[in-house]
């Protein structure tokens, strides 16, 4: 991933970002430090798309756990029970 000081976006402005962005994620380095990243508008909107998409994907396999009764109904007081936190 390419690194640009923020005191170089500071000289040049967000036009400073433009080449490296080009080739993906951009970090920004403050106080010595990755402080920041820095993506392109489609690289951004592909990030959001495939977290739904994962989220998704997590919520269909719960309802399949639930529909082939690997899931089981209970308390909180008898999941600390099951996993032995009892005191």
């Amino acid at each position: 991933m390419k690194t640009i000081p923020a005191q170089e976006i500071k000289r040049c402005g967000l036009s400073a970002l433009d080449k490296d962005l080009k080739e993906g994620a951009v970090h920004v380095i403050k106080n010595n430090r990755p402080q920041y990243v820095v993506l392109s508008q489609e690289r951004y909107q592909e990030f959001l798309a495939a977290e739904e998409e994962a989220h998704y994907a997590r919520v269909r396999e719960s309802l399949e756990d639930v529909k082939a009764g690997r899931v089981r109904r209970g308390s909180a007081k008898d999941l600390i029970k099951e996993l032995g936190l009892e005191d």
